[in-house]
């Protein structure tokens, strides 16, 4: 993409490498060097210009290969820029729109991979729902389209597998999912891209992937490579899914770009503008006139702890966040949310009037359950009312575990109302779970349930009026499917 010899020629100035300080390189003698600007090494390495002085300017390495004292620079005269095209779905890119599973792509428009984000008169409103196909998070946790909503929690909590319904349901509806894998293990991101294929939803995704062993360099570059993916698509009219996993990691390394800079440590010694370096690259996202970008970054905690520096810069930068919780994986909860401890600040304006109040409901029925747990484990005397509600309530945790596949919303809330006049109360477990595998499998199908279920929902305006046609349909029978 960039040439040593063109590049020479087009602006006539060469640039000695002076000092290599691992990812950070210091050269002399190019003094129209702007910030930002692309160079090119004498040996195809290519570098970021971070820093100018009169004497020296501080170059980041973007390239694999080292550089070393004396080698040639030549200006590009570019900022850093994407060839993107349509060809890259399908693909897992580097953070320099490379491809990286050997499946070439045909080039298309140039796009600038830091720009500013868009002004607030460019915005629109966020008005419509985005399912992720999990049913706690489509009726308790509503995400709508344009939203920007952290995703936070330990390690092996379950964050992966939400990812994965969530590609799989967008994908198939036809829109954009892009995920940025930032420095991950390289077994983590092919398990990611066999998940993908698995689910038939490559047609649909781009992955965007460094991995721990790549450059600093190549690693900071990766969300902002994915988001002028995800700019591309969205100028073309499309919806896109955007995940950022994770910024914790990504942090991290430009701290470590900031050290070895030799700038001035802040809190924890990260840059005094860490805050400045992600709300610009999360304002980026939101709901546009031609499409939008719904963008899911990511932050690890460490032992359940979500007060740590960059853990509440990303709260206070997003529209709310989802609370993976490490006491409800080890209990066995899938996908181990805490509902109580998650917020989502502006999905719930994109809810439809119907599920706005079953969301209102289960949330306030939880409460209570959570409360008459408490009162259960002082082994007091339940009484038959209690006893029935705590019944209600393991029924619908368990529908909450996530089943086998994506659960469309209208299936969520249908199932729950079924839960809540009291089908399958008397029956096990186990049975109940193969039902609601079976109604899901063939609303999936798109035959005559489908068209069923979704003329009944969207004709009830209220929960309380879906619960009436239910019994009179007697959906609430025990043997019902």
């Amino acid at each position: 993409m960039y040439d040593y010899k063109t590049s020479l020629e087009k602006n006539g100035e060469i640039g000695v490498v002076d000092q290599v300080l691992h990812s950070i390189v210091y050269a002399s003698g190019l003094p129209k060097l702007r910030l930002n600007e692309i160079v090119v090494f004498e040996r195809g390495q290519i570098g970021l210009t971070i820093s100018l002085s009169k004497e020296v300017s501080q170059i980041l390495v973007l390239s694999h290969e080292g550089v070393k004292v004396g080698d040639k620079i030549a200006r590009t005269g570019e900022s850093f820029l994407l060839d993107i095209s349509e060809d890259v779905l399908g693909k897992v890119l580097d953070s320099l729109g490379n491809p990286l599973n050997g499946v070439k792509f045909r080039a298309g428009d140039k796009r600038k991979v830091d720009i500013a984000p868009p002004l607030l008169k460019n915005r629109r409103l966020v008005v419509e729902p985005l399912e992720t196909g999990v049913p706690l998070v489509d009726l308790l946790i509503p995400i709508g389209r344009g939203q920007r909503e952290l995703i936070i929690g330990d390690r092996k909590t379950g964050k992966t597998q939400f990812f994965i319904k969530t590609i799989a349901n967008q994908a198939r509806r036809g829109n954009v999912c892009i995920y940025a894998s930032i420095g991950k293990r390289i077994s983590e991101i092919k398990e990611m891209l066999n998940a993908v294929e698995a689910m038939e939803a490559n047609n649909n995704t781009v992955i965007v992937a460094t991995s721990a062993s790549d450059a600093p360099g190549l690693i900071y570059m990766t969300p902002y490579t994915a988001m002028a993916v995800a700019e591309y698509f969205r100028d073309r009219g499309r919806h896109v899914v955007l995940i950022l996993d994770d910024l914790t990691n990504h942090a991290v390394y430009y701290r470590e770009i900031s050290l070895l800079a030799r700038r001035f440590p802040g809190r924890s010694s990260y840059p005094g503008d860490i805050f400045y370096i992600h709300s610009k690259l999360l304002e980026r996202a939101g709901n546009f006139p031609n499409g939008s970008i719904t963008v899911f970054p990511v932050a690890e905690s460490i032992m359940g702890d979500i007060s740590g520096y960059i853990q509440t810069n990303l709260m206070s930068i997003t529209d709310g966040h989802i609370f993976f919780d490490a006491e409800l994986a080890a209990l066995g909860r899938r996908p181990a949310i805490n509902p109580f401890l998650s917020v989502t600040r502006v999905g719930q304006q994109a809810q439809s009037p119907l599920v706005r109040q079953l969301s209102h409901e289960l949330s306030s029925f939880l409460v209570t359950l959570e409360r008459l747990r408490e009162f259960e484990h002082f082994g007091a005397e339940l009484s038959e009312e209690i006893i029935q509600k705590l019944a209600l309530g393991d029924r619908i945790l368990e529908f909450f575990d996530q089943p086998r596949d994506v659960v469309p919303i209208n299936m969520s809330v249908l199932v729950m109302a079924m839960i809540w006049i009291g089908s399958w109360k008397n029956q096990k477990k186990e049975d109940v779970k193969v039902k609601w595998g079976k109604m899901i499998d063939e609303y999936n199908t798109g035959g005559t349930f489908k068209k069923k279920i979704d003329d009944l929902i969207s004709k009830t305006d209220t929960y309380n009026g879906l619960l009436n046609a239910l019994r009179e349909n007697n959906y609430g029978q025990e043997n019902y499917y």
